[in-house]
């Protein structure tokens, strides 16, 4: 988002409405409601909190990145001391990161400014390593925890929280799901506040946690905080007891509301439904009276594991629940059907889906790295490779790393290892990312100086948490202000006292000479540090991104070693082909070119990048809007799209959630859901889209208007043809990605394809090569082709084409963009 929207939402006038990602709300809910600062440390899925929304109105908001969430927790608050109100983002993992303060920030009771930690859980996983309930810490830490059900509700959570951190002197959670930090729904503006500081003694003794003031603030926060609390939530508004008379009842919180809603909706069911804003301290007088008002049984759903269920059970509740081992960690509005008894159809699996793990970017600077470290693996020069967490665990499927625990715990691992097992010392390496080694990496550093531990220890230094989105760490030229960053890195590393080699990522034979000294180092006994240093080819500038190369028929022997990066595959001709993700390394020495031992890899001729020549699209013509009346469009719309990572679905939802808001739809609601986290490295990724009567981003299955895959073999993903409703039209693409973990003889063909959808209206077209045609050698517009053809299609026809080209605008307004993509939704409802 840019600046000039992200302070348009900031400062409109209260009640004007906007479509948002949950993230995006609770940003603009920060500056709205007065909050002084912000800081945290990326992880999805919380990050574009700060990234992509407070990171651009910092004049109208204190916000940063530290180094890590312990770190964010402390400057978090000192800002309260200061008596300033103050948001810190993470993910659940980050939390326990910072647990030390965390847990001892809990209890002061003094007066201060407000505390607010916005938790984004992820309990599907999509990019987190555990599915830990931290429900169970919070209530132990006596902390209010605000659990936002809709998108309104998180713009509105920043304020409400400051508010009670204020009046009962208390740090307050807002635990948000990853299913509403990432999907879009409906928001109108809120009020807009100002917040003075709170007023703070000079002496600021009290905040001290020496033994017996720990006691008192425990003491107080039992007899003062907890019960103020307890009145609070008891006699809270946000309360939600929807009545039907029924014998039946489901208690809920959070975005598993939305679910139920859908489900009951879906159904005519008639059930009563209690939906708490808060789940610490649990409302228990208000869930009793909800409970015995019901006559038959009282049913609980909630996500992670089984909190709210076990407090009311200690509550003497008979409620049903989730079985004493269960799976389930996350309700989905199909699940909740099922646990009403009605007979979901199971996905059927026709033709095995082609397995597509995430992968490191076309052109990454680890590629080189991870091919060295694969080959010295399979020579057994390294028997064992203990990796992080962040990009550099995409080198699993590399074969260039097997292990991976938490941030920072790779070298303590190996470390571990090699005490139980020194003649190891130079036969296993461990692996960890510049923003990660700065995380908390740096500590094990330090232990295997420390200890005299011998051994290889590897940083990938791309300059930036590349994992996230590329937000800036202290290996960063910049810090997120823009400020130069004065930390460096290599030199912080040899100052540990440990000797330190560099190479160049793109560098093949630089890299295999380095990895080879240091190995004879650690022999030696010597612990060392290998810096690999090339940027983060998202960070770099399109015009350096192109494809460079050509393949030489000639002289290709199709042994296929440059078959190591997403941007080149095995062509139906056999022979090498760079695809439209090839970003010709950003202009440094191309990894593919290292590779082939017969010199087949060529540089293209002056003249022969068509890429780069590519020319401007005409301007479009003035949009002038038509006349037209909601009534005439469905009362009800659903949409589900699905491709591979970088094919440019984000775009595709957000152009449907601007053309339902356009078209009128925020009088009932609109509501978007996506992918979000590994699955963007080039995996399997789905977007759904509904507006009208609709409540959740989790489509059910048989409601689809439209299916949608940008990429042929998507479609056999399971559950995804069920979703389709009777008489609907799956709409696919005729693109081909072979991941490079299979070959062309392994990837279906078009036999299994048309098994797959046999008895289903299919309309198949060649989106890629109608973008090429048009003027666009990259393919990037071939999403906005997909739009042209799908607005053709009923239900969606019934759209002007007018609404539709606003709608394209609203999202990229550029002009040499929006040019593009004119040509581009032209080009498409022509295509058929």
């Amino acid at each position: 988002m840019s600046a000039n929207e992200m302070k348009k939402m900031c400062t409109d006038e209260a009640g004007k409405e906007y479509v948002l990602q949950g993230n995006m709300a609770f940003a603009v809910g920060c500056v709205r409601s007065g909050i002084h600062g912000a800081d945290g440390y990326p992880g999805t899925p919380s990050t574009e909190v700060i990234d992509r929304g407070l990171s651009e109105v910092q004049d109208m908001i204190n916000v940063g990145w530290s180094v890590n969430e312990a770190v964010a927790v402390g400057v978090g608050f000192g800002y309260t001391l200061a008596g300033a109100d103050v948001v810190v983002t993470m993910k659940i993992p980050g939390l326990f990161q910072a647990g030390d303060l965390f847990t001892s920030a809990s209890f002061f009771q003094d007066k201060r400014g407000a505390l607010i930690y916005y938790i984004a859980s992820d309990f599907t996983p999509s990019s987190t390593q555990h599915l830990v309930d931290p429900r169970y810490l919070f209530k132990t830490c006596m902390l209010p925890v605000i659990e936002p059900r809709t998108h309104q509700e998180m713009m509105d959570a920043p304020g409400l929280a400051a508010d009670i951190g204020r009046k009962y002197n208390t740090p307050v959670v807002i635990l948000a799901s990853s299913g509403l930090c990432h999907s879009e729904g409906l928001v109108r503006l809120n009020e807009i506040k100002k917040r003075d500081l709170v007023e703070m003694p000079s002496n600021l003794s009290r905040f001290n946690l020496l033994p017996a003031m720990a006691r008192e603030n425990y003491d107080s926060v039992i007899d003062q905080r907890m019960p103020g609390l307890e009145e609070l939530v008891e006699n809270s508004t946000m309360i939600e007891w929807t009545k039907a008379g029924s014998k039946k009842g489901i208690i809920t919180y959070g975005m598993n509301t939305a679910y139920v809603k859908e489900v009951l909706d879906l159904f005519n069911l008639d059930v009563d439904v209690l939906s708490i804003p808060m789940t610490n301290p649990l409302p228990i007088k208000q869930i009793r009276k909800f409970y015995d008002a019901i006559d038959g049984d009282v049913y609980v759903i909630e996500d992670g594991y089984k909190y709210l269920q076990e407090e009311l059970e200690r509550a003497g509740m008979k409620v049903v629940g989730k079985e004493k081992y269960t799976k389930i960690t996350e309700w989905s509005p199909a699940l909740i059907a099922e646990k009403f008894g009605f007979d979901i159809a199971k996905p059927k699996e026709k033709v095995k889906p082609v397995p597509r793990p995430p992968m490191i970017c076309a052109g990454c600077p680890y590629t080189l790295f991870g091919n060295v470290i694969a080959k010295m693996r399979k020579q057994g020069k390294i028997e064992n490779v203990f990796g992080d967490i962040g990009c550099n665990a995409l080198l699993y499927f590399m074969n260039a790393l097997e292990t991976g625990l938490a941030m920072g715990a790779s070298d303590s691992q190996r470390q571990g290892f090699i005490l139980t097992k020194p003649d190891k010392a130079a036969k296993c390496i461990s692996i960890i990312g510049d923003s990660t080694e700065c995380h908390s990496g740096m500590d094990a550093t330090r232990n295997a100086v420390y200890r005299r531990i011998p051994g290889v220890k590897v940083v990938l230094d791309n300059y930036w948490t590349a994992m996230t989105g590329g937000q800036p760490a202290p290996s960063s030229p910049v810090n997120l202000a823009g400020q130069e960053s004065m930390y460096d890195l290599v030199k912080a590393l040899e100052g540990n006292g440990n000797r330190v080699l560099v190479a160049s990522s793109y560098d093949r034979k630089e890299i295999q000479k380095t990895m080879k000294d240091a190995l004879e180092f650690a022999e030696k006994g010597e612990f060392v540090v290998v810096v690999i240093r090339g940027c983060c080819v998202k960070q770099q500038p399109n015009s350096k991104k192109a494809i460079r190369l050509k393949i030489n028929h000639d002289k290709c022997k199709k042994c296929y070693s440059c078959l190591m990066c997403a941007g080149i595959e095995k062509g139906v001709d056999e022979f090498p082909l760079y695809n439209t993700l090839c970003s010709g390394c950003a202009g440094e020495n191309p990894a593919c070119l290292q590779m082939c031992p017969f010199d087949a890899i060529e540089f293209l001729a002056e003249g022969e990048n068509k890429a780069a020549e590519a020319g401007s699209f005409p301007t479009p013509p003035e949009l002038v809007m038509p006349k037209y009346n909601i009534a005439d469009f469905p009362e009800r719309l659903t949409l589900a799209i699905r491709g591979v990572g970088g094919q440019g679905n984000l775009f595709f939802g957000r152009v449907m959630t601007q053309l339902a808001f356009v078209a009128g739809y925020s009088k009932t609601n609109i509501v978007k859901g996506e992918t979000h986290g590994m699955a963007q490295m080039g995996g399997p990724v789905i977007s759904t889209f509904s507006c009208g009567k609709v409540h959740s981003p989790v489509l059910f299955p048989k409601s689809a208007d439209c299916i949608i895959t940008m990429e042929v073999s998507e479609l056999l993903r399971p559950g995804f043809l069920e979703l389709l409703r009777d008489g609907a039209t799956i709409l696919i693409s005729k693109t081909k990605i072979v991941p490079p973990v299979i070959t062309y003889e392994q990837y279906p063909t078009e036999a299994d394809i048309s098994k797959a959808v046999q008895g289903f209206k299919v309309v198949e077209v060649d989106i890629l090569a109608k973008a090429v045609e048009i003027g666009d050698p990259t393919g990037k517009i071939a999403n906005v082709v997909m739009i042209g053809v799908m607005s053709i299609l009923p239900p969606f026809d019934k759209f002007p084409v007018e609404l539709w080209l606003k709608a394209i605008k609203n999202v990229s307004p550029k002009p040499a963009i929006w040019a593009g993509n004119y040509a581009a939704f032209m080009a498409g409802r022509n295509l058929i």
